[in-house]
């Protein structure tokens, strides 16, 4: 072989080296088109889910975009229609199937749409929040009453639900006073907002007082009086009392003020003086010995008798609250005892009149036969006076 031969030889062999590389490469090259073809079929099936999706609209006689209430109402039209048991001449079972199976997927799909649709509302608001200039953390709870929390439009919706449950709690609490005031006037606790009231009503008048006597000071009014411009002369010596105490009494004592228990004791030793003498009063209408008709008024007396006392001993409670001095406080009278008490002064009296009827004032006896019958009736009176005395 010479030369050229040799050469033609080595040409050859590397174009056949080369063509055998090429070669040999194309498998690994045809091993990527996998990848790609994956997503080509996801692009595919992407295309026919819409295109089925737009099916599944056509069916139902719907458009897109539609709410979950209009899938409900087309469904139930056309479900008259086709349905095996409604009875219609349009019933197909195979149709029902494929309405049944279109309603099922449009029904999610807008369910899905309306999730996705409030996510990204969500989403954008709490992003427009990151943006917006962050108020101090005491100002940023001053909103919605301070009610809540989380994010502005979660803090919102807790503020509304707050605002509706205080709304109904106002709405039963005036008609549970509605229905006291109506059904239970004498209640306790009508009777504390009637005294709150009226409470409210006396200070109003004397804020007005207060404010008329301010006006006439202004006006000059009291400037005439005697003794303007002087010191209060005290009326009492002792050093060891507050001089305004003593002022402040006398002028209570000059204008004729009692403290409230003295105007009750006063009152509960004239009631009782009037009970004493009432029922003495009426046993001495009565005979000695009582007959029976007469015994059942005199059981009559003694029952009004006890009816008084009772009350009479009610407001010796009441007393006992507001005394200020434990030694001035009142026991309770005993009916029975003071109906005893009046029988025995009755007795008494009925025994000093037949001593008098006994022993009559002869006035013309010497002066010392006048003197034994002074004495005895002296002597008859003190025992009267022994029970009549408290």
């Amino acid at each position: 072989m010479n030369t050229t031969s040799i050469f033609l030889c080595v040409i050859m062999a590397h174009i056949l080296r080369s063509h055998l590389i090429n070669a040999s490469m194309v498998p690994n090259r045809m091993k990527m088109p996998p990848y790609l073809g994956v997503i080509r079929n996801r692009m595919m099936s992407t295309q026919k889910s819409k295109k089925k999706m737009r099916d599944y609209y056509r069916l139902l006689n719907l458009d897109e975009g539609c709410s979950a209430d209009n899938v409900r109402e087309a469904f139930h039209k056309l479900a008259k229609q086709y349905h095996p048991d409604g009875g219609s001449s349009t019933a197909d079972s195979a149709t029902f199937i494929q309405i049944e199976e279109a309603y099922r997927k449009v029904l999610s799909h807008v369910v899905a749409q309306a999730n996705a649709g409030q996510n990204k509302v969500e989403e954008a608001e709490e992003e427009e929040e990151k943006f917006k200039y962050k108020t101090p953390q005491h100002r940023h709870y001053l909103s919605f009453e301070g009610i809540g929390f989380g994010s502005p439009s979660q803090r919102e919706k807790q503020y509304r639900q707050f605002r509706a449950d205080r709304a109904t709690e106002q709405v039963m609490e005036y008609q549970k006073q509605k229905l006291q005031s109506q059904y239970f006037i004498d209640s306790v606790i009508v009777k504390d907002v009637r005294q709150s009231k009226e409470q409210k009503i006396t200070q109003a008048i004397e804020r007005l007082v207060e404010d008329l006597i301010q006006e006439s000071m202004a006006k000059g009014d009291f400037d005439n009086l005697s003794g303007k411009g002087k010191p209060l002369k005290k009326f009492s010596g002792c050093s060891y009392i507050d001089p305004m105490t003593h002022n402040l009494n006398r002028i209570l004592i000059d204008n004729g003020y009692q403290p409230e228990w003295i105007l009750m004791q006063k009152e509960i030793k004239d009631t009782i003086d009037q009970l004493r003498e009432a029922i003495l009063v009426s046993r001495k209408k009565l005979g000695n010995p009582m007959t029976p008709t007469e015994q059942k008024q005199w059981n009559q007396v003694c029952e009004q008798f006890h009816e008084n006392i009772r009350k009479l001993n009610k407001r010796i409670n009441d007393f006992n609250l507001i005394v200020p001095l434990l030694s001035r406080q009142k026991v309770h009278f005993d009916a029975p005892k003071e109906i005893a008490r009046a029988q025995e002064i009755y007795e008494a009296l009925i025994k000093t009149k037949e001593v008098a009827d006994k022993n009559p004032n002869n006035t013309d006896q010497g002066e010392g036969e006048k003197i034994p019958g002074v004495k005895t009736g002296f002597f008859n009176w003190m025992n009267v006076w022994k029970f009549i005395k408290i």
